[in-house]
């Protein structure tokens, strides 16, 4: 859409349908010792042309994906976008997709959101999906909360110190003015979490477990075996993926028993942005539906038979019944949901599951070519990330590659200092074999 300036003309006539003679006019309320009556030493403004090229010249100065071999993960992973994602998401219709505050005069976009529900709830093996989280970490607090709410006479919640840091600290902000203890689990030297720590840490006023598979270091948990001993105990669990493409081969969080998923999406048809936006997910079995935080859509039919959509179950803060709203959260993150379905609808089941193998062959060719120039840090299974031990600290060798347009991965260190000389390193469909082999030419001769 361009800018349509406003003439002369019409400010004049806008200004009188309101009653007044000038802007100055309009900022009568702001006392004149704190109004900038000078001018500012701005350059003389450009074409239309001149800016573009302008705003060209300054994108090409950032570094990204396509200019580099990326081997970044962590939560934010470099996946091919289909062309058709983008070019559907990009159409007139979708100019905003917020769900209006009358919801049911936008059919297309309620049904947008219940395919979208839909799909996280065939991809984690659960019966109910909501569409309103904004990421992986609010996700995962909420997932929190909601436990707290279905077990409302305990305080005690366990987390892997294997969940993504990231997610640990929302959880820990979301729940801080709560009458909740975070207890941390550590890991073992397989990578997964420990299971003799689990055991100690369960007990009767325990009201969840968190588990994250993978997990940060790329392991994959044990999450059946540690949910069985949950159920026993009568705590609930929570399944978190930050990785969801290992969903089309790895078990759902339902397969493995969890009572809730939650996580991010952003591998599913979502560029990889600094900060975003993304859109989080969060799923539940049929037990807990009223428990589930913000927006729901469900079909329903109307007198004729036909088929609709509408907002259900919405106690929500700024709809009726306030004082049981679930969450604060007000967004759908719509426009992101949209990619994820279109995207989900693209693959396909074959597909998604064709997607998943890949990436779990080139990293199993990364970790074989590698491991001669570095260490597998842990001894568990992978889907496509693992951790590297190297010889010195991390920070310096990812600093050393990525002056020779590598970027080599996430240094542990920052999250986890017993990991200094750690590196976490991630490989998609979208890396090459020969970009694998030139960072373990890289890596061996910058240690």
């Amino acid at each position: 859409m361009r800018y349509i300036p406003s003439s002369k003309e019409d400010i004049r006539k806008m200004l009188s349908d309101i009653g007044v003679n000038s802007l100055d006019d309009l900022f009568q309320t702001i006392p004149n010792e704190f109004q900038f009556r000078g001018k500012f030493s701005f350059p003389a403004a450009f074409s239309e042309q001149e800016l573009n090229q302008h705003l060209w010249d300054l994108a090409n100065q950032n570094e990204h994906m396509m200019k580099f071999a990326s081997f970044l993960g962590g939560g934010a992973y470099h996946h091919y976008v289909p062309a058709l994602v983008d070019a559907l998401i990009s159409r007139g219709e979708f100019l905003t997709s917020y769900t209006p505050y009358q919801p049911e005069i936008s059919q297309g976009t309620l049904q947008a959101i219940f395919e979208f529900q839909t799909f996280v709830c065939q991809i984690t093996g659960m019966d109910i999906a909501n569409a309103s989280m904004y990421d992986g970490a609010s996700s995962a607090a909420e997932a929190v909360l909601m436990a707290r709410r279905v077990k409302p006479d305990r305080h005690r919640v366990l987390v892997s110190s294997a969940v993504h840091p990231n997610y640990r600290k929302v959880i820990a902000t979301y729940t801080a003015n709560l009458p909740i203890e975070i207890i941390e689990l550590p890991y073992d030297e397989s990578g997964k979490t420990d299971l003799a720590a689990f055991e100690k840490g369960l007990r009767d006023n325990t009201i969840c477990v968190v588990l994250q598979s993978p997990n940060y270091f790329g392991v994959i948990e044990d999450q059946e075996k540690l949910f069985a001993a949950a159920r026993a105990n009568g705590a609930l669990s929570i399944s978190l993926i930050a990785e969801a493409a290992s969903l089309g081969i790895l078990k759902s969080p339902g397969e493995c028993g969890a009572d809730l998923a939650a996580g991010e999406c952003q591998s599913l048809g979502l560029h990889v942005g600094y900060g975003g936006p993304y859109a989080g997910f969060l799923s539940t079995r049929q037990a807990y539906l009223r428990n589930i935080p913000g927006r729901l859509v469900g079909q329903a039919r109307d007198l004729q038979g036909r088929r609709g959509f509408v907002l259900t179950l919405a106690a929500r803060e700024q709809h009726i019944r306030r004082e049981k709203a679930t969450s604060n959260i007000c967004t759908n993150q719509g426009l992101c949901a949209l990619a994820v379905t279109i995207y989900l609808s693209f693959l396909g089941a074959e597909g998604f599951r064709s997607l998943a193998i890949r990436n779990l062959q080139m990293a199993s060719y990364a970790r074989k070519v590698l491991s001669r120039v570095a260490k597998l840090r842990f001894s568990g299974p992978n889907f496509n990330e693992f951790v590297l031990q190297l010889k010195s600290d991390a920070e310096a060798v990812v600093e050393k590659l990525t002056a020779n347009k590598i970027f080599a991965g996430i240094p542990l260190g920052r999250y986890y200092p017993e990991l200094k000389n750690c590196l976490l390193v991630c490989v998609t469909e979208m890396n090459k074999k020969s970009q694998i082999e030139q960072l373990a030419s890289e890596l061996e001769a910058a240690q």
